[in-house]
């Protein structure tokens, strides 16, 4: 069973050397390390970290936020280790999947995360059905207007081919091939 650190800074002119000691002074025989914004799924030290790890092993971080990009990442990352028979403990919050103690704590995290994650959902949805009730429809603007379909029709009846009706109208090909498409009108490509 061997404690095995992963360490990680937002950018290269920061120093993993705090976290680096902290991990050891926990007792990690291994510490593996990234050099990148929490932000980016690709981690490859945390890929090799997760790889590397045995069943029966924990993985140790200094804090909550080095290992997960959200709280839900996070939660993710510590299930995929659970799943696989993996601790996980964070040395400044005090979280320890390896006890019945700090894998309930770890578990309130995850409901609590979960509970922010319906209401917004929640939230959203009844601002969506108030707007529209007040008559405001939701979404992007349509690029082709009516009258720039009108237009973009009467320059192909002339024989111009979408593309070059579409320069003349100032809309994208792609966007008023879709648009003819809805009318039923699609002309031969």
């Amino acid at each position: 069973m061997a404690l095995i650190g992963y360490a990680r800074v937002s950018t290269a002119d920061q120093t993993l050397a705090l976290q680096h000691d902290a991990l050891r002074s926990a007792g990690c025989d291994h510490v593996f390390e990234d050099r990148a914004s929490g932000a980016k799924a690709d981690r490859p030290g945390l890929t090799e970290a997760i790889a590397y790890v045995r069943r029966g092993d924990t993985v140790v971080v200094w804090k909550l936020d080095r290992l997960g990009r959200s709280m839900a990442h996070l939660i993710e990352t510590v299930r995929r280790l659970e799943a696989k028979g993996i601790g996980f403990r964070s040395l400044t919050e005090g979280v320890d999947t390896t006890t019945p103690g700090g894998t309930l704590v770890f578990h309130l995290f995850g409901a609590l995360a979960q509970f922010e994650r319906d209401l917004i959902r929640e939230r959203t949805s009844a601002g969506l059905r108030a707007a529209e009730a007040r008559g405001h429809k939701g979404g992007r603007k349509p690029v082709v207007t009516p009258d720039k379909l009108v237009r973009a029709r009467a320059l192909l009846a002339t024989g111009l081919t979408v593309r070059e009706a579409a320069a003349r109208v100032k809309v994208g090909k792609t966007a008023l091939y879709e648009a003819l498409a809805s009318l039923g009108t699609e002309p031969a490509a």
